[in-house]
């Protein structure tokens, strides 16, 4: 019997497929399919990821585990989704106690952006004016930076201003740097050579393709998919544990 069950164990282990890594064509057409064929609202899915984001800091960077002082953290929020990601992030974060700083250059006109920058406003949460250059001042004021500043829309070959001046920055610091769904620089198909260099990945909704070489803390947050999209792009999900709306991967 005990043989019996090893070898169906053994046949199971053999058929899970492994993890699908998203193109970038294909992370565009999962949320299209949302958005138009599952009706999910665009603030829907941004508040989701955003609460998910919050949660893998606090299981990456647990408010014990700091060493400031102050439990601070810098939210560095782009014009496009990933910045509005970034505002839900730092306005959860706020909630769950940690202290964070947004610095946030040029704000989108999108309504959704500016409610959610308006969110965070009333919760009391500060704004940078600009972004020391003075790479210290960051190290010292803060235990991390998020980076929720260019996502997978991103075009990591023509990366402009001021963009492209943090991004020198945030090579420079010694903080640990936590990236929202791709690391901004990286192209979303391959890791960049020259990029930043995150101690910590937030893939949404699956994987992509450049996560493939990163090798720090990797989580997968959002615990959402409908099972016929998870089957039509055979995305292969690990299971959650428990009721976690992210897992370690």
């Amino acid at each position: 019997m005990d043989k019996m069950n090893h070898s169906s164990a053994e046949a199971e282990a053999e058929t899970i497929e492994p993890l699908r890594y998203l193109s970038k064509g294909e992370a565009a057409a999962i949320e299209t399919e949302l958005l138009r064929d599952y009706r999910f609202g665009q603030q829907q899915l941004i508040e989701i990821w955003g609460q998910a984001c919050a949660l893998a800091i606090t299981k990456a960077y647990p408010l014990g585990s700091l060493t400031k002082k102050q439990p601070t953290v810098l939210v560095i929020c782009g014009p496009d989704q990933n910045g509005s990601i970034g505002l839900v992030c730092a306005r959860h974060l706020r909630m769950f106690e940690y202290e964070p700083t947004i610095y946030h250059p040029k704000r989108s006109s999108h309504s959704l952006h500016q409610d959610f920058t308006v969110q965070c406003e009333k919760m009391d949460i500060p704004f940078l004016s600009y972004l020391p250059t003075e790479v210290q001042l960051i190290n010292d004021a803060y235990n991390l930076v998020i980076d929720a500043m260019l996502g997978p829309e991103a075009d990591c070959a023509n990366i402009k201003e001021p963009y492209s001046g943090i991004l020198v920055t945030l090579k420079q610091i010694k903080i640990p740097i936590a990236s929202v769904d791709v690391p901004s620089g990286w192209d979303v198909e391959e890791r960049s050579q020259d990029g930043i260099n995150p101690e910590v990945l937030i893939s949404l909704t699956a994987p992509k393709k450049c996560a493939t070489s990163f090798t720090g803390k990797h989580f997968l947050a959002g615990r959402f998919l409908p099972y016929d999209i998870q089957k039509k792009y055979e995305l292969n999900l690990p299971d959650f544990p428990g009721t976690d709306c992210l897992i370690e991967l």
